[in-house]
């Protein structure tokens, strides 16, 4: 093959790429599904700008070992047992159910062998993470019960993904020798040992010495050699390279070199990932679709319902959802995944599956794919768009009266109270994130802090707000600190409010309450790296310090002067640029030569002449 022709085909898939991703990504149907479609389009089915199916598979191939290696990357064992409840619990019995559901259905209504209808069961029972992922993202509905029910799903799918990846040369080798191969199994576990004793005593030596070199593409080099090498000693095994893959990254998962190897392995990951679907979009057989369209339908109809009739009793009763939570969630997962490509890919090669079969089912993974985020859309407008935040019961208030109350008890709210408490003020904390109270209440004792909405009235006065004497607003979120601050300022008007905002319009929206000067954010900090940025360059402390506080004086009458007319953007655009210009003659005035004698004479510095 020529280097003309391997010119051309790699411009083809990066302009496929480019032109089907963005748009698919546009209607909110998946980046996975973008890839799928340009390999339809440019395989040999549709346009056949490239042919070598078999070529592009293999090289593609290297993009699920990546994959694998991140995900390992990601199931450190500490972040698995924070998780362990819905992970072991939801999550197991979802693959158990579907699994054996699926299999017993492929082999008494669709005849395959007991192996087939096993791998079939395993692989269909996953659900694709990058579309669950994505959806819940978009939607911004992670945070939600259903959101949180799902992630933990998909952790334990991709955790089971592994045995079942393993199992596939197993069961082929089983078949022939018409029973188990005790030899190969025990091959397998000896080289999964192996790896695991030599990567926990090996790796980390080995990433401390690169990282000394301080080189950035040695580091990368060496992620690749780690990736490559165990899923190269694990093939030379007998063993699915993908399996050592995933070992490596698991070993790694605790280990400080972690965010790096992420960071340097995520540029290759993303695009040979990328390959590897449109490898499956170009051997899809749309044939199918055309010449049986019932049956082809049949089959995505009854893989979405089986699995959604699986999943929506495990999130009522095993993940405490309502019913139109569990709903959300057996539609989200109802698909097939990524994963499946991947073994049933395998399992064809192994000659489990027949051809025939093989197409039938990436084609139905492609379709029940492509009708989730349809499905997610559709009931979303008859649920309505909004899910559920994780319910839990308001915290009874039983404290002493506090002088100040603090709504939000993140970065701003955490030190505000560190202060306060070792002060020995009282007060009393109140945030509305489940999560984040649980993450405090890990670390200590915490005796002062609430669960609940400050914005609810019954709330405010559980925390005793008409004895308190200040009430400090740290909420990260700007319209729901509007909302409280409504509340306060009508309910309980001789509290000081002292206001977080997120940028100059929240200041306005906050004042237009009320609330005299509320604090930016970032001002003082962005002010502070600006003074250390100027003594960097050469002026004194004392002109850098100068210097920023003409500044934040010049901004703050700038920002209470638009305030005045912040709902007109042409005065507000006018308002600035004068500004500017002001702040220019400022500077450049306190440049000359007379400005700096009286500086200096001010400071009782003596000036040359002076007696």
């Amino acid at each position: 093959m020529d280097n003309h022709h391997y010119l051309q085909t790699a411009l083809v898939f990066l302009l496929a790429t480019v032109i089907a991703v963005p748009l698919t990504k546009r209607f909110r149907l998946g980046s996975v599904l973008g890839y799928l479609l340009a390999g339809v389009v440019i395989g040999p089915q549709l346009l056949a700008l490239v042919n070598d199916t078999q070529g592009v598979a293999t090289i593609s191939e290297f993009g699920i070992v990546l994959m694998l290696f991140v995900i390992g990357l990601e199931l450190s064992p500490r972040r698995l047992w924070v998780m362990r409840r819905s992970v072991f619990g939801t999550g197991l019995l979802q693959v158990l159910a579907s699994s054996v559901a699926i299999a017993a259905a492929a082999y008494f209504l669709f005849g395959l062998t007991g192996k087939a209808a096993a791998i079939v069961g395993g692989s269909l029972a996953l659900s694709s993470t990058a579309f669950g992922l994505q959806i819940l993202a978009e939607r911004k509905e992670a945070g939600s019960a259903y959101g949180r029910q799902a992630f933990a799903i998909l952790l334990f799918q991709d955790l089971a993904a592994i045995p079942l990846i393993a199992m596939v040369p197993l069961l082929a080798s089983s078949s022939i020798q018409h029973g188990p191969d005790l030899v190969g199994i025990l091959r397998t576990v000896g080289v999964i040992v192996a790896v695991v004793v030599g990567g926990r005593y090996l790796l980390r030596p080995v990433f401390r010495f690169v990282a000394k070199a301080d080189a950035v593409e040695v580091s990368t080099a060496t992620a690749l050699m780690v990736v490559m090498g165990t899923a190269w000693l694990m093939e030379l095994a007998g063993v699915s390279s993908t399996l050592g893959a995933f070992l490596a990254g698991v070993l790694l998962a605790d280990s400080e070199y972690r965010h790096d190897l992420e960071s340097h392995l995520e540029p290759f990951k993303g695009l040979l990932l990328g390959l590897f679907f449109i490898s499956v979009g170009m051997t899809m057989d749309l044939s199918l679709l055309l010449h049986q369209p019932v049956y082809v339908l049949g089959v995505v109809c009854a893989l979405l319902l089986l699995k959604g009739v699986l999943l929506w009793p495990l999130g009522r009763i095993v993940g405490g959802l309502d019913h139109a939570e569990a709903l959300r969630l057996a539609v989200l997962l109802a698909c097939g995944g990524e994963f499946a490509f991947v073994v049933l890919k395998m399992a064809g090669e192994q000659r489990i599956l027949s051809e025939p079969q093989h197409n039938l089912l990436v084609l139905a993974i492609s379709l029940s794919m492509a009708l989730t985020p349809l499905l997610v859309a559709l009931l979303g407008r008859v649920l309505g768009n909004k899910a559920k935040k994780p319910t839990r019961a308001y915290d009874v208030i039983d404290t002493h009266v506090p002088r100040v109350i603090i709504a939000g008890y993140g970065r701003m709210g955490q030190i505000i109270a560190r202060v306060l408490r070792a002060q020995g003020i009282p007060f009393v904390a109140l945030d509305h994130s489940v999560e984040q109270l649980d993450l405090v209440q890990r670390f200590g004792n915490v005796t002062d802090i609430f669960y609940g909405d400050p914005a609810r009235p019954e709330l405010l006065r559980a925390a005793q707000a008409d004895k308190a004497e200040v009430f400090v607003l740290a909420s990260d979120d700007p319209e729901s600190s509007l909302r409280v601050a409504r509340v306060v300022r009508r309910q309980y008007p001789h509290l000081k409010v002292i206001a977080r905002a997120r940028n100059r319009q929240h200041v306005w929206r906050l004042m237009d309450l009320g609330i005299e000067e509320p604090v930016r954010e970032t001002l003082y900090s962005s002010l502070k790296m600006t003074r250390k940025a100027l003594e960097a360059l050469g002026l004194t402390a004392e002109q850098a310090t100068d210097q920023v506080e003409r500044f934040r004086r010049q901004d703050a009458d700038l920002l209470k002067a638009q305030y005045l007319v912040y709902d007109d953007e042409t005065k507000l655009v006018q308002t600035t640029r004068e500004a500017l210009s002001d702040l220019e003659k400022l500077f450049e005035a306190d440049a000359a030569p007379q400005a700096e004698r009286e500086r200096r004479r001010d400071a009782g510095v003596p000036l040359s002449g002076d007696n």
